[in-house]
């Protein structure tokens, strides 16, 4: 039986695996100000904040580790095995959290989520090469970076609300038992890549292999496949990491903290954050459509792959830029929302004005990620697509990691203010990465 339009299925599964990731990531956000109290009740909040910011170190910690090796992992031995051994290890490490009795034990079974979740991402980006020609990867890359951003708007209501029912240690369990549940549909819908599927119609496997066929200037089709060492030696190699690396700890600044400053900053109880902390996630989501969109509507009508990569994540960074400065002072931007429509009965307070700000912030992050996640499909054979992505997502999440270990620094107080300029600094080091390290993006040569 051959399936229409296979190739959809797998990056809906992808995505859908991505929603999965979150919800198992963000549960302990959103659980925490419960989890802490009856942990750790004689300590201030500027404490439990220290032991969330190293319990949550310690995961992204191993998932940068795990970055690389599950690049390494998904070009050895396939999209298929590879995502069932990712997804399989994370539920159960997600499941272990119920029998967490400290700060060490939940750094454990962290640890061992992060490890495995990191897989995700190395698999989608090699998944996306192997399914997609180049001119819908963006739009495909798009698709699975909204799961991530599903997943946070999911995830935060749904949890707030499941504490109505169920302990926090039941609720790490149900969470779990949901990633095992998604290895059913992918080990039946995706046997083999689209050269060997047997479901997959003469058609669509023509399309997507056609599609990925590149020619140098001789007209000669050309597949580069370099070793790791090789890989290094090219600086468009080291720019695809550098501006993970400057671009990432974006994400991860809401993705870890949005739960606590929305309970630090707005006295916010669990209940009430899952009523505004999905928010942010919602632009996210928007975003990851519209870059993927806006890249392949440019490369339909004429555009080069260098101009669409180029110009689609300096859009995304120049929108996110003076929002960080917005966020400083949520209150002025509600005033000035007021005041404007007020005759239309606006009344914006700052709690709602912050998290759509962040939403804002998340839509020009998602603009611009789908397509740095695809630079290594574009300029390199399927062979290094998983390498690269892995070692650029190592990159990404240690400074993750040492930004992580800085927020508790940089927020004293309940400040935030420090770490949003960071944020727009960072916008700016991605820019760096992408217009002087990288020339051109296109299919890389070589070196002789």
């Amino acid at each position: 039986m051959k399936i229409k339009g296979l190739r959809w299925w797998v990056i809906g599964l992808i995505a859908l695996a991505a929603v999965i990731n979150y919800i198992d990531r963000q549960a302990l956000g959103v659980l925490w100000p419960d989890i802490a109290e009856s942990m750790f009740p004689d300590m201030d909040v500027d404490g439990r904040k220290e032991i969330y910011a190293w319990i949550t170190s310690s995961f992204i910690f191993f998932y940068a580790g795990g970055q690389a090796l599950f690049g390494k992992i998904f070009d050895w031995i396939g999209t298929r095995i590879g995502f069932a051994i990712s997804i399989g290890v994370w539920s159960v490490a997600t499941a272990l959290h119920a029998f967490a009795a400290g700060a060490w034990t939940f750094a454990i079974f962290r640890s061992i989520l992060g490890l495995a979740e990191a897989g995700n991402w190395p698999g989608a980006a090699k998944g996306n090469a192997e399914w997609f020609p180049a001119k819908e990867r963006a739009f495909a890359q798009g698709l699975f970076n909204s799961g991530a951003a599903i997943g946070g708007i999911v995830a935060i209501p749904l949890i707030a609300f499941m504490t109505i029912y169920f302990s926090w240690q039941m609720i790490f369990i149900i969470v779990g038992l949901i990633g095992l549940l998604w290895l059913l549909p992918w080990l039946f819908i995706v046997k083999a890549p689209p050269e060997y599927h047997p479901n997959i119609s003469e058609e669509e496997k023509e399309y997507i292999l056609s599609g990925q066929i590149t020619k140098d200037e001789s007209g000669d089709v050309s597949e580069y496949n370099p070793t790791t060492v090789q890989l290094f030696k090219h600086r468009e190699s080291w720019g695809v990491v550098l501006a993970s690396a400057a671009i990432d700890p974006i994400w991860w600044l809401f993705v870890a903290w949005i739960p606590l400053y929305l309970n630090g900053v707005y006295g916010m109880d669990v209940k009430t954050i899952g009523i505004y902390g999905w928010v942010p996630y919602v632009g996210a989501m928007l975003g990851a459509w519209f870059g993927g969109l806006l890249a392949q509507n440019r490369i339909k009508v004429g555009w080069s792959i260098n101009k669409t990569r180029k110009r689609v994540i300096t859009l995304g960074c120049l929108i996110m830029f003076p929002s960080f400065f917005l966020l400083i002072d949520p209150a002025a931007f509600a005033s000035i929302f007021n005041s404007i429509f007020g005759f239309l009965g606006a009344n914006m307070n700052s709690p709602t004005a912050a998290v759509i700000i962040m939403a804002i912030i998340l839509f020009g992050f998602q603009t611009s990620i789908g397509n740095v996640q695809t630079l290594p499909s574009d300029m390199f054979g399927k062979n290094s697509v998983g390498t690269l992505s892995g070692f650029a997502g190592m990159a990404a999440k240690l400074a993750v990691f040492g930004f992580t270990v800085l927020v508790p620094w940089l927020t004293k107080g309940e400040n935030y203010a420090p770490a949003f300029y960071v944020g727009a600094g960072l916008t700016a080091a991605a820019l760096f990465a992408i217009w002087v390290l990288i020339p051109k993006v296109e299919k890389v040569k070589e070196i002789n």
